[in-house]
């Protein structure tokens, strides 16, 4: 399919249609220099003696995975690709994320995919409609099908002399089995999963792009609390949930301040005997309507596709004015959230030492509550909220140090929910190579928020921290199609972003404060102080930037 009848998912975007008006190089067919439908340089026989090869390989089919695939896919359609997942599902976070209560922390409109706009009514949607969606659009664009479940990626060399990389992945037992029994081989012992099934495989690609997320999915941040040993009650994690925890009747204490348990306070409260929010220092939390509103009647009267753009750009300039609001008058921010925080609560409610945090809006992420659950939770008395140190655990509850004034005291509690955040883990821990030589990310700058300085043919999938994950991935595969395309049309085999010598001051590619993220600085890559080694919160800017750019003088080597 050409450009030239694909609608576009930004208003007055232009193309990267070479000179002729399509997507073909220059020559009038699809094939790279040196012929065929693949990347310079790229086959599909096996090499190696039997090793797979694909041209495009995806790593990862949760949100950001399944729109990578189903963009490339429609824009290379003669090229071969796969997609590989660790666990048994489709979905990444939605999947995983089984808590009372989860749902998106921004609008839909944003989060949805720009080819695929998100119709339903409700702005802020429940995890398992968000889920549904993302397989939804799996089957509708045929990724599901190209999904290799089980399949976890542990290890990736780049080789200069081939061009491509291989990859080493471990295949969950089950999957081992039922592959190996097909095959009449023998499992061998050891490898991804549990059992003598498990065993590793090998996949080279042309391209591999890494969907992986930027957490660890086997595991979330639990510190450890003084005497939790000596609880009753039970303590979980809300990224595993478990399925048999029924808390009608019982007191609940959910320690943290998150996105997680401004979500689960409000859901807990709705059959629990009594839920507190221990938090040891308050987050900004901001009230946004669930639902769309009816469109006034001439908007009715506008093409569906027009009408889907009016509200994604309509959710992306309120985002935007509220980052660049908090980032410009800190202070105005400050006093509107604290505004609309007293506004729903009784008014002997000390607003300002459970919900004005130290530092400025933004340097965190915000908090949503949709409909202002939270507050109704705070407001009714089902849900109460405790700004406080963990002096230990008891037998019977969380017993609080009663700093600032507070008389220490104890929290009752059948069971403690610890919200206490994620850990880190960049692609998914899979070890990088070039040319045998060993990568550590933490140490090469970011170019446009999505390729390694010096590591070749490689783009990884992290979005904005100040608005909805999509927005970033959907200009980020735009852009690695451009320089596919460019690659094909020149003959080219690689791309390679080459860091300036004396790039200035960097920082690290996630700016915010927060916990997670100061836990696990030491592991993330570095950006720069300018483009395009700085990663932007800012989509319009970014429109430009990833669209429309030059790609030959802009910082990536080109080479054959």
């Amino acid at each position: 399919m050409s450009d030239a009848t694909r609608a576009s998912s930004v208003p007055g975007e232009g193309d990267d249609r070479p000179a002729g008006g399509d997507d073909r190089p220059a020559g009038g067919d699809d094939r790279p220099a040196g012929g065929g439908d693949r990347p310079a340089g790229g086959d599909d026989r096996p090499a190696g003696g039997g090793v797979e090869h694909v041209d495009l390989l995806v790593v990862g089919a949760g949100l950001s995975g399944v729109g990578v695939a189903a963009q490339l896919r429609r824009d290379f359609p003669g090229r071969s690709l796969a997609v590989v997942e660790a666990r048994a599902a489709i979905g990444g976070t939605w999947d995983l994320f089984r808590y009372p209560g989860v749902r998106s922390d921004s609008d839909m409109f944003t989060l949805g995919y720009g080819f695929r706009p998100w119709r339903d009514a409700r702005a802020i949607a429940p995890g398992e409609a968000i889920r549904e969606y993302v397989r939804d659009t799996a089957d509708e664009t045929g990724v599901a099908g190209l999904i290799r479940f089980g399949h976890r990626v542990v290890a990736a060399d780049w080789s200069s002399a081939e061009a491509r990389w291989t990859v080493t992945i471990e295949v969950a037992s089950a999957v081992a089995a039922d592959a190996s029994s097909a095959a009449g081989e023998e499992p061998s012992a050891g490898g991804a999963g549990a059992g003598p099934a498990a065993r590793r495989v090998t996949i080279t690609c042309s391209f591999l792009f890494v969907c992986s997320g930027y957490y660890r999915y086997d595991e979330g941040w639990s510190p450890a609390f003084p005497g939790q040993d000596s609880f009753t009650g039970r303590v979980v994690h809300p990224q595993h949930w478990p399925e048999d925890l029924d808390v009608s009747g019982k007191r609940v204490v959910v320690i943290g301040s998150g996105a997680t348990a401004v979500t689960l306070v409000p859901a807990l409260a709705e059959s629990a005997e009594q839920v507190t929010m221990l938090q040891r220092s308050p987050t900004y939390v901001l009230s946004l309507p669930s639902r769309r509103k009816e469109p006034r009647a001439w908007r009715r009267l506008l093409p569906q596709a027009v009408d889907d753009r009016l509200i994604r750009w309509r959710s992306i300039g309120m985002a935007l004015l509220s980052f660049q609001t908090s980032r410009r008058s800190p202070e105005k921010m400050k006093a509107f959230l604290r505004a609309q925080v007293a506004r729903r609560l009784p008014d002997d409610f000390d607003v300002d030492r459970h919900f004005q945090p130290s530092y400025d809006p933004w340097d965190q992420r915000l908090c949503i509550t949709p409909d202002g659950a939270l507050f109704r939770a705070l407001r009714s008395g089902s849900a109460s909220i405790v700004t406080d140190d963990i002096d230990s655990f008891t037998a019977d509850g969380v017993r609080v140090a009663g700093r600032d004034g507070q008389r220490a005291h104890e929290l009752p509690a059948d069971v403690v929910v610890t919200a206490t955040g994620l850990n880190l883990l960049l692609f998914g821990g899979m070890r990088l190579s070039v040319d045998g030589v060993e990568v550590d990310p933490a140490t090469r700058l970011t170019y446009k928020g999505f390729m390694l300085s010096g590591v070749p043919n490689l783009a990884f999938a992290i979005g904005y921290t100040n608005a909805s994950w999509t927005l970033k991935i959907d200009l980020v595969v735009h852009y690695v199609a451009r320089l596919l395309r460019h690659a094909d049309r020149h003959g080219y085999r690689s791309a390679v972003p080459i860091a300036p010598e004396r790039p200035g001051p960097t920082s690290p590619l996630i700016d915010l404060t927060s916990g997670y993220v100061s836990r696990g600085v030491h592991l993330m890559p570095r950006q720069g102080s300018r483009s395009p080694w700085r990663m932007h919160q800012n989509y319009p800017r970014d429109v430009w930037l990833m669209r429309h750019s030059t790609l030959t003088r802009d910082g990536v080597r080109f080479e054959r």
